[in-house]
């Protein structure tokens, strides 16, 4: 049993993973630092129960598990600390996609992307400017400088490779490529969408 005035404190999970239906408990969405035994009491506690009905994201708020744990034990002054929402994301079952869809995805950006390539190179007249640094560089000139052409299209293909540090599934270094911090500052985005509207919801069911 927890002492009078023993403190606990509460950091929230940035987010979850649950499958439908699954019961979120204390545990699930927070982190603690306290005493081991009041830790032990309440790591089991049930928050909410996922229902078909929330759809994808479920946001639990501090406030969810103050309450659970003062319902618990009262004598425990409980400190939030960092975040104070946990969204929930509902790992639902998904149909694998058709073959035929993924080819037809595929050759729709490997054309759009070539297309992008090619009116990039016409805008900035790379052939012309390929055929003036040939002519400087040899003195002759030449209607299809292969021999400056053909490492440029290749130099392309590698930096690709570079920027994205990614070969096919392997990662070239540790290094988070600029794709990938797009998507995480695009995640964060999203995440502070989604509270924002929780607590705007909230707000307009409990006024």
């Amino acid at each position: 049993m927890a002492s009078a005035n023993a403190t606990l404190y509460v950091s929230m999970k940035e987010r979850i993973y649950v499958r439908p239906q699954a019961v979120v408990r204390v545990g699930d969405v927070c982190t603690f630092v306290g005493d081991p035994a009041i830790i032990r009491a309440i790591r089991l506690l049930p928050i909410y129960p996922i229902q078909m009905s929330d759809g994808q994201l479920v946001v639990i708020d501090v406030m969810h598990v103050i309450d659970a744990i003062q319902r618990r034990l009262p004598n425990v002054d409980v400190v939030p600390v960092g975040p104070t929402e946990t969204i929930i994301e509902v790992l639902y079952d998904r149909r694998k996609p058709h073959l035929v869809f993924v080819a037809l995805t595929w050759i729709l950006l490997f054309v759009g992307s070539g297309l992008a390539i090619m009116n990039f190179h016409a805008d900035v007249s790379m052939e012309e400017v390929h055929r003036r640094l040939y002519f400087l560089i040899t003195g002759e000139y030449k209607s299809d400088p292969l021999v400056l052409q053909i490492p440029y299209s290749i130099g392309i293909g590698v930096g690709m490779v570079l920027f994205f540090n990614h070969l096919f599934r392997k990662k070239l270094n540790e290094e988070p490529s600029p794709l990938e911090v797009e998507m995480f500052l695009y995640q964060q985005n999203l995440d502070q969408y989604v509270i924002a509207n929780e607590r705007a919801r909230r707000e307009r069911d409990d006024p």
